[in-house]
């Protein structure tokens, strides 16, 4: 009797196809950092995101994150005050993003 491994290569599969996939999937992947009130509200400081296609600027990143709804809409709707750094430097809604980023996302700090 044949088992369900004899089918479609059910069962062939190694330890390499998952660390293939891992390997992809981190060299489309960003740091998304979150500080202050985003932090509390979101409910988390940071997260490993998988880039879509054709997010490639902070723009278009904030959209993804504010299309998830909830807070995210809330937090990150327009008129709301949010600064974005991307690895570590002060960007605006044109800056591109690629794989290996890290963008921090937080509101505006008066000091004094």
């Amino acid at each position: 009797m044949q088992g369900i491994e004899a089918h479609a290569g059910i069962g062939q599969m190694d330890n390499s196809d998952v660390y293939q996939g891992l390997a992809v999937e981190q060299e489309s992947a960003v740091r998304v950092l979150y500080f202050a009130r985003l932090k509390e509200a979101l409910g988390r400081d940071a997260e490993r995101l998988a880039l879509p296609p054709g997010v490639d600027t902070v723009a278009a990143l904030h959209a993804h994150l504010q299309a998830r709804g909830g807070a995210w809409a809330s937090e990150l709707a327009p008129g709301k005050p949010v600064r974005v750094a991307v690895n570590q430097s002060m960007a605006t809604g044109e800056t591109r993003i690629r794989a290996g980023d890290e963008i921090a996302f937080f509101p505006p700090v008066t000091g004094g």
